[in-house]
Formats: C-alpha cells, sequence, structure tokens
C-alpha cells in the first residue's frame, strides 16, 4: 500500500532530485495581467526552482495582494525584478547566458518537446489575450509551443508556463540520465 511521505522522506527525495538538476531557468513575464495567474506561475517557479523572474510590460508583480492567493507564499523564495521594457530583460537575460525562447502559438515555432531546451532557458511568456508582442518574439532566439488536441485554441497562460518549467527540467533530467 502506498502512504503519503514524511516530511524527512519528502526533504530527501527533493535531494535526489536537485542533485539530478542542470541548468537554470528564468521567465520573462511579459504583461500578464491576471493575479491569479501570476500566482500559479510562481508556485510552480518556486517549486522548480526557477532562478529569476523579469516582470515587464504593465504584468503583475507579487506585490500585488490578490497574488498571494494562489502563490501561497512561494514569492519569498523567487529572485523577480519588474523593468520597464521586455527588451532589457532579454538583454539582461542574454547577459546572463541564458537562451530566449518564446512560449508562443506563432509561425515557425516548434513544438515543446522537440525543442532543445537543455542548457541555461528563459522563456517569455505573453499576455493572456494577446500573447507576446510581435516584435518581443522577433527578439526570441527561438520559439515553441504546447501541442493541444481539443477544439480550445490555447491554453491558460499559468498553464502552459508550468508545462514549459516541468518540460525544461524533464529535459534536463534525461540529459542527466544518459
Amino acid at each position: 500500500m502506498n502512504e503519503n511521505l514524511s516530511g524527512t522522506e519528502l526533504k530527501r527525495l527533493h535531494r535526489e532530485w536537485r542533485k539530478k538538476t542542470r541548468g537554470k531557468i528564468a521567465i520573462i513575464i511579459n504583461g500578464v495581467q491576471g493575479p491569479y495567474n501570476i500566482g500559479s506561475i510562481l508556485r510552480t517557479a518556486a517549486a522548480e526552482r526557477v532562478e529569476r523572474i523579469w516582470f515587464t510590460s504593465n504584468a503583475t508583480t507579487p506585490q500585488n495582494p490578490k497574488v498571494g492567493k494562489t502563490a501561497l507564499g512561494s514569492e519569498r523564495y523567487l529572485d523577480w525584478k519588474a523593468v520597464d521594457s521586455p527588451f532589457e530583460a532579454i538583454n539582461e537575460a542574454r547577459s546572463e547566458g541564458y537562451t530566449i525562447i518564446g512560449l508562443e502559438l506563432s509561425s515557425g515555432a516548434q513544438p515543446i518537446y522537440e525543442t532543445d531546451l537543455t542548457g541555461d532557458i528563459c522563456f517569455v511568456v505573453g499576455h493572456e489575450d494577446r500573447g507576446i508582442e510581435t516584435k518581443v518574439l522577433a527578439e526570441c532566439d527561438s520559439s515553441t509551443f504546447i501541442p493541444q488536441l481539443g477544439k480550445i485554441g490555447s491554453l491558460n497562460v499559468a498553464v502552459a508556463a508550468s508545462i514549459a518549467i516541468y518540460e525544461i527540467r524533464r529535459q534536463a533530467w534525461i540529459q542527466h540520465e544518459q
């Protein structure tokens, strides 16, 4: 029979996964305004050890009191910065050695499972309705999308960001095993 892990067992499990993890993750949040979406992204980012988050183009930041409802305090484990321009965030990320990947349903985008996400990756997520601005997408090194099978044309931004964060980690774990 399966049982829930104790606190000590959970810490050991997390420690083992951290040993298998290579590469850094950063996120540029470009214009996402929904505080619950931001909170959800922050919680996933803290769970998967995202190194840095930039908030651009009037994106809601962790300072918004509504973010806490879904972030549940996870923002205290994250290094984040609000900047005026997404181009400033992209330049900072590049100067820190990140490859910039736009997470967007766009022409030329590859399915996420076919995109090389090993190494230090900074992905950009865009506004809930409009996505990543065209000029910002043009500054990305490449773009990727999450294949979808249903009648809905896009995923919630927080869900998409969570899938992307996990896929980056999954590829690093596979690379570690080889």
